[in-house]
């Protein structure tokens, strides 16, 4: 296991030529010893984080350089956000004015395409179509004209019948006002792709040290970093921080205040079940009732599902995996680091998935869980240098579609590393629109 970096323990037997024989026989003996690789601590990018958006910049940069990279989790690999997710890829293509949004979706979906196809690894990916239900009249209105934009601009979307869900999706639901079907959007397993992006960093070259905390991060006179682990220290000309919701706390070692909150989100899954949902699923309330009703301001993101502890909107998703299992979720609360499941949440969900697939109620929760997502402020990624340091960088912000995001933030991250230049489609990106990392 070296290249996970994991030290293994084990009887050591020598058979030699002992020099205290005067018949110059063969001795044997046995001794307990310990295995592990050993490392260059001056590295030249260390990368702390091992979730999708990390693994993949360690996979560009590794594929695109002769660096000396590492990457450092204070768990293991996919165990934060990038492996707790329903594995939604929601991309509607590029379109003919493509935003940065439209950039991180299609290319993420290219990338996980081309591990599924091109690389041969079994991230479970499939290009399955997503379907959004629509509850209202009022919805409808607004889903209507979303979709016209969207098809406007050359991006696939569009409204079908209940009649046409229903060849798609057998056991959809009857009694809504309509879908809408986006047939680019795909889905793939979290902890198969994420764990994808970091084997084949590791076939690059990239070391991967799993199970070890940073502590700290100090920043030299000559531009590089200190970074002290729970294990160890480690000198790097550049660090990548691919951290999550846990960016700001990390940070504070170097006396910036990142504008990214934590915000848990819940899922639960059933036991396996035979085939019943082949797309990825999600509703349209959500949407329109977040873009009716604000929920930014100075201490919350946008998109939330709750605002002072109260429930402001529905939110679902969800899918059903390649083992059988069903897997929802939806809950967005700033609750901070509350590192328990809210179950009347959970059972809440479950009635909303039930509405769109009445055989739901049958079925029983067999286990929940939740994740913490990194919220910016503004809503919008962080990717790219952070002025403050010459040599620091930071891809995160990714919200609550960090997984279908994740891969080509991480392209884009490794592209500013290697040549230390932000390409115009980061411009709302960017970092040094908060005055504080400046």
């Amino acid at each position: 296991m070296y290249g996970w970096l994991k030290s293994e323990s084990g009887v050591h037997r020598l058979v030699r030529i002992s020099p205290f024989d005067s018949n110059s026989r063969r001795h044997t003996s046995f001794a307990s010893v310990w295995v592990y690789p050993v490392i260059d601590k001056n590295i030249d990018v260390i990368i702390n984080g091992a979730g999708i958006a990390g693994n993949t910049a360690a996979f560009h940069l590794s594929e695109k350089s002769d660096l000396r990279i590492m990457i450092i989790d204070k768990n293991d690999i996919s165990s934060g956000a990038s492996g707790l997710n329903a594995g939604h890829i929601s991309t509607t293509g590029l379109g003919n004015d493509p935003n940065l949004q439209s950039y991180l979706t299609h290319g993420s979906l290219e990338i996980f395409k081309s591990f599924q196809i091109d690389r041969g690894y079994d991230i479970e990916f499939r290009q399955s179509g997503s379907i959004a239900a629509i509850q209202t009249e009022e919805q409808y209105d607004y889903a209507l004209k979303n979709v016209l934009e969207l098809r406007s601009n050359g991006k696939y979307a569009e409204i079908i019948s209940t009649k046409e869900a229903k060849s798609i999706e057998p056991e959809i639901s009857d009694n809504m006002h309509g879908y809408i079907y986006y047939p680019l959007r795909g889905q793939a397993d979290p902890i198969k792709a994420t764990t994808a992006f970091a084997l084949e960093a590791q076939n690059l070259g990239t070391h991967i040290k799993v199970n070890e905390a940073v502590n700290k991060v100090y920043s030299e006179s000559d531009g590089t970093f200190v970074i002290k682990t729970n294990k160890n220290h480690y000198t790097c000309n550049k660090l990548v921080i691919a951290t999550g919701a846990w960016t700001n706390n990390l940070l504070k070692s170097l006396d910036l205040d990142i504008p990214i909150i934590p915000v848990r989100g819940q899922m639960w899954s059933s036991k396996s079940l035979p085939p019943n949902i082949f797309t990825a699923i999600s509703a349209m309330q959500s949407q329109y009732d977040w873009n009716t009703n604000s929920t930014t301001d100075k201490n919350n993101p946008p998109e939330l599902t709750h605002k002072d502890g109260k429930r402001i909107t529905r939110h679902l998703y969800g899918r059903q995996r390649k083992n059988g299992e069903i897997i929802f979720g939806g809950d967005r609360e700033n609750i901070g680091f509350t590192e328990k499941v809210d179950f009347s949440g959970v059972e809440s969900n479950k009635n909303h998935v039930t509405e769109l697939f009445p055989f739901i109620s049958q079925i029983e929760i067999e286990k929940a869980w939740f994740g913490f997502m990194p919220f910016s402020i503004d809503g919008k990624p962080l990717i790219g240098k952070i002025p403050a340091y010459n040599n620091l960088f930071i891809v995160s912000g990714l919200a609550s579609s960090g997984f279908g995001r994740g891969p080509m933030a991480g392209k884009y991250a490794a592209e500013v590393v290697l040549s230390d230049h932000m390409p115009s489609i980061l411009s709302e990106a960017d970092p040094s629109r908060f005055d504080q990392l400046n």
